[in-house]
Parts: structure tokens; sequence; C-alpha cells
């Protein structure tokens, strides 16, 4: 069955809408707050997950939404359709005024990604995939790169918010990609990162303790891209997983390999 076409343009004019938010907070005396020591909160990633809470309330009354700033309602574990949204992914660098940071939007049907969408308005980017119909960045096709070697691989990743409390087993993965690829970036933006490796610009990312709302648009964007994505093991990634390994395909292998003989 044909996916209905309101769900992507939802998505898209989400994200654009979401855009609009972000653009006219950003670099703005901003009052931030915290989930964590170093988990920030900005009244951008509030009303930017208010606005798409109402869009889909107003055109899909009995869809679910999970978002990162708000608490699921009780019932939204029986509905077929889900809507997950992270509002500001990349929000310390949007704090910061460092301009890499997105909102990333997904649909999953009946526990399947169906549709994901990322938008970085600052280099207005518009990333966007349905399943089985491949991924796009502002309408032109994208694919993976043709990297075949880990040591001319673009590696990209991310630490968790708890990287203090266990600082060995982070830096330990990092330092021994930097020893077999090519380089290592950090950017703060996992749905980037993501998005990055399905346009061809890095070859392979990784990170941990990540939530549904950090990579589930992003996982569909490089999947349809023609990548892969795993958890550590190699297994497919679920939404409750919360390792993901992604790449060009033919690096996989190797990341994995890199992975496991460092932690």
């Amino acid at each position: 069955m044909a996916l209905d076409p309101r769900f992507l343009a939802t998505a898209i004019e989400g994200a654009l809408v979401a855009g609009r938010i972000q653009r006219r907070y950003f670099r703005t005396n901003l009052t931030i707050g915290k989930k964590g020591p170093i988990d920030l909160v900005t009244v951008a990633d509030l009303e930017v997950e208010q606005a798409f809470r109402q869009l889909i309330a107003s055109r899909f009354p009995s869809h679910a939404v999970l978002g990162e700033e708000s608490a699921a309602l009780p019932d939204d574990r029986q509905k077929t359709h889900r809507w997950i949204i992270d509002p500001v992914d990349g929000t310390t660098n949007f704090a910061h005024g460092l301009a890499l940071f997105c909102v990333s939007i997904a649909l999953e049907i009946d526990g399947r990604l169906e549709v994901g969408v990322v938008f970085d308005p600052i280099a207005e980017e518009l990333f966007t995939a349905e399943r089985e119909a491949g991924a796009r960045r502002n309408g032109q096709r994208i694919h993976v790169s043709s990297s075949a070697d880990l040591i001319d691989g673009m590696m990209v990743t991310g630490f968790p918010y708890t990287v203090r409390d266990q600082p060995a087993t982070q830096v330990g993965v990092f330092s021994a990609f930097l020893r077999r690829s090519r380089a290592v970036r950090r950017l703060g933006s996992a749905a980037l990162d993501l998005c990055y490796v399905a346009a061809g610009r890095f070859d392979g990312f990784w990170e941990v303790q990540l939530n549904p709302w950090d990579f589930a648009a992003g996982v569909l964007i490089v999947t349809e891209a023609g990548g892969r994505v795993t958890d550590y093991t190699g297994a497919p990634v679920k939404l409750v997983s919360s390792q993901v390994v992604a790449s060009n395909g033919v690096l996989h292998p190797a990341m994995l390999d890199t992975i496991a003989s460092a932690r």
C-alpha cells in the first residue's frame, strides 16, 4: 500500500516551521535551562515541539507524538502512527551561537520507520526520505560514499551527556578511530551527522546512549541513501536501541571491529 503523501508533506511543513522558530531565537539573549549538568534546553526547543504537536493534533488527531521535551500520553502505545521529533538537535551548539543544529522529524507506522526529515535552517538543507523511495537533499537524490578502506574514511561521532562518568570508554573508541581512519570529527548533532553520512560527506558515524528522537529520521535517511545502520553488535537498530553505527556499508565491518577492539 502506498504511503499517504500527506505524511511527508506534513513532516516537511513541520520542519520548515521549526526552522523559522530556530532562526528567530538563534544568537539572541536566550534563557537557557538545564535538564542535567550539561544537558540544555531553550525556549526554542519548547516552542518548536509545541508547534509540531499542534500541527499533528489538527491534521492527524489519532496519531501519537514522541518528543524530547514532553512526556508521551498514556494511550500513545496503542496508536499505530507515532511521530518522533527532536525540536533542536544540537541544543548546546544552538545555545552557544554555533550554526550546527537542526530539527529532526520521523514517522513510525506499526513499529516501522516510514518517513524521515531533517532540516538545517542556517545552511538551508532539507534532508528527506520515505521507505523504499530513496533519500534526498533539497529534492535531489543523495547516496553514501564509495570509500572502501577505513584509512580513507572521514568519521564522525558524538559523546553522551554522561561522558564525564566514563571518559575512558568514550575516548578509547575515539582514539581507535583516530589511529585507523583518515580523520574523526565531532559536530554536536547526531541527526546532521547521519545526514552527512547519507550525503557522502562522512563515511561513518557511531555514538552510544542516543534517544529515539536523536536518530529516528537519520537512520531512515542513511538507509534510503544506500548505507547500513546497526547497533554495536551488528544487529538492526531499533528505536529502543541506544547504540548506533552508520556507514556507507562497505566500511561497516571495519567500524564494528574498531569499536569492539576498543571497548
